[in-house]
């Protein structure tokens, strides 16, 4: 299936064309554009005035929708980023970028994925100067951008984007006398976070790869690893282990599946990872 030519509008206001639009005119010859009527806010914000109600995946398959019925375009790609603990390393924050890829013409819907702990992603209540500079630069700025936030009774404060060290001072100082401190954050909008853009790079080059894979019985893209098959035997007792035996790979579209053995080239593992041997 080609895409040579094809136009595709990237579901995005918060500047994510510049690492993503690059990529699809180099690897898919596609002809990418923004429409900057779309609004993506309105399915939830970092900064939470605007809940996000539904799952990343849902959310970005809705935005990928918004961006297909405003431009009138059959190709659509957007990401949605999710920050917390790591599932596995728990005590580590992960940033997690879904990519989806939408083709109305061709019913095609591909998505893919990158989590790592290449994230500055932090937040903190300070209450004096020297504080507040620390947590500043922990977390990268001014090249990465923070939020400001305090309220009482009465009033409430919020400042998105700061990136200027006069700036992020004047807030503080105002925040420090009208509300007695303030909660700081890293601002997490992709425009205001370099580190976060490259894990958007990253996660669309995935997804490009996987739109090159193509069926070997019906040529649809997106043909790619659906589960891993764990049971590579111990090299010492031939038991299996926990390790991958194969990896199976799915067609989106026709029925298609192959299991292919020993994905990362050995055969055994290693007995220090075997639960028999060592228990």
């Amino acid at each position: 299936m080609d895409f040579s030519g094809r136009r595709i509008v990237i579901a995005t206001m918060h500047r994510k064309d510049e690492v993503i639009a690059p990529l699809l005119k180099s690897e898919l010859d596609l002809v990418p554009f923004v429409d900057h009527s779309i609004d993506t806010d309105q399915l939830g914000t970092f900064t939470g005035e605007i809940e996000r109600k539904k799952d990343p995946l849902t959310t970005l398959r809705e935005k990928c929708k918004l961006a297909l019925i405003a431009s009138g375009c059959d190709l659509a790609i957007g990401s949605e980023g999710s920050f917390g603990p790591h599932p596995i390393f728990f005590f580590s924050p992960a940033n997690d970028e879904l990519v989806l890829f939408i083709d109305k013409k061709n019913n095609l819907e591909i998505f893919e994925r990158e989590l790592n702990t290449s994230t500055n992603f932090n937040s903190t209540y300070v209450d004096n100067l020297t504080d507040l500079l620390e947590f500043a630069e922990r977390a990268l700025f001014p090249s990465h951008h923070l939020i400001m936030k305090a309220q009482n009774e009465q009033s409430s404060f919020l400042e998105k984007g700061i990136h200027d060290k006069s700036m992020l001072i004047a807030h503080f100082t105002h925040c420090l006398t009208t509300y007695g401190g303030a909660y700081i954050e890293t601002d997490m909008r992709a425009m205001c976070n370099p580190t976060r853009m490259q894990n958007i790079q990253l996660a669309t080059e995935k997804l490009i790869q996987k739109i090159k894979s193509l069926c070997p019985t019906c040529g649809t893209p997106g043909y790619s690893i659906t589960s891993s098959i764990p049971g590579l035997p111990c090299q010492y007792c031939m038991k299996p282990t926990k390790s991958t035996l194969y990896h199976r790979y799915e067609c989106i579209k026709c029925t298609h599946s192959a299991d292919h053995i020993f994905p990362f080239d050995k055969e055994f593992e290693d007995p220090t990872y075997c639960d028999f041997c060592n228990p």
